[in-house]
């Protein structure tokens, strides 16, 4: 069945090899998003449920604690915030916007190959059918429209690579919205997270 896929696509011309590439990169990244962007895996429950548990000063030290345990973007930041409960407010907020910003870039990282590739693979298609069609209007000047045999590898060509293209365009454009959606998200539960643990730093300042 390989074989016959492998032989299928020979018939789409050069322009087969870099859709082929754009395809394996493209999955590549789909399964790395879909293990890394799994939502507890970001929004740890543990660092999530000490952070909402937090009612003074003395369960700062528990939480440095859980945080240190569960490596991730939200432990990172809670730590950040934690470790700076002495420092004004204005200061950790631009910190903490400096570092969620950093943060962010490990949560975006690999999108826009997935955009890169749902757009540039169906262009790719397209060009292969402009050039099965130049071909194909070659053959006919020289030979006539009587060599069907000549014509339809022309024209197979041109349906090859637009298929091709299309068919390795569109998922890449659903799985880049999907995780654009899904990375949206959770930035903001975690600035949810962010925003409470500040508020409850200066409730804890405030009634020292």
């Amino acid at each position: 069945m390989f074989i016959e896929i492998f032989e299928f696509l020979q018939k789409g011309g050069y322009l087969i090899i870099p859709i082929a590439i754009c395809s394996v990169l493209s999955l590549a990244v789909i399964i790395e998003k879909l293990i890394s962007l799994r939502t507890k895996k970001i929004i740890v429950p543990e660092v999530k449920s000490v952070i909402n548990s937090l009612t003074s000063e003395d369960d700062i030290n528990l939480a440095l604690s859980v945080c240190d345990q569960h490596k991730g973007v939200l432990s990172n930041l809670m730590k950040m915030v934690l470790q700076h409960k002495g420092t004004s407010y204005l200061a950790v907020r631009d910190e903490l916007s400096d570092n969620g910003r950093q943060e962010v870039r490990v949560l975006e990282k690999g999108l826009v190959i997935l955009e890169t590739v749902a757009a540039v693979t169906p262009i790719l298609g397209l060009l292969g059918t402009v050039v099965g069609m130049i071909k194909v209007f070659n053959v006919i000047s020289v030979q006539g429209v009587g060599e069907a045999s000549a014509l339809s590898g022309g024209i197979s060509e041109a349906l090859i690579t637009t298929a091709a293209g299309l068919t390795v365009g569109i998922p890449a454009l659903i799985f880049y919205n999907y995780f654009s959606k899904k990375t949206e998200d959770l930035i903001l539960d975690i600035e949810n997270i962010s925003n409470n643990l500040l508020k409850k730093i200066i409730e804890f300042r405030s009634s020292n």
